[in-house]
């Protein structure tokens, strides 16, 4: 994968994770450079589904399928993720 390759999928996960984060409803206490890792994983994931399901070549235009399954791995991610994340910490009150 040549350097250009790298950074248009680091831009594309950005965006598919912050369409993911904006999917889930409330607040996700989670960094930014997590929610890029879950973006680049599911519009990995979610491509290699589109193969698989036969849908995703469409001669250089935005596969609406694809895009929309991407997102929704992304929302997933986020879930697990804020689950998990959110469980090591403790809030302490200041009352």
């Amino acid at each position: 994968m040549t350097a250009g390759g790298i950074i248009t999928a680091l831009i594309i996960g950005l965006v598919i994770g912050a369409l993911g984060r904006l999917v889930v409803p409330g607040r996700q206490n989670i960094p930014i450079w997590l929610t890029l890792v879950i973006g680049v994983v599911a519009a990995l994931l979610g491509s290699a589904i589109a193969r698989a399901g036969g849908f995703a070549d469409t001669g250089g235009f935005v596969d609406w399928r694809e895009l929309l399954l991407q997102i929704a791995l992304a929302a997933v991610g986020v879930l697990l993720t804020v689950s998990m994340y959110g469980r090591g910490r403790r809030r302490v009150s200041r009352y």
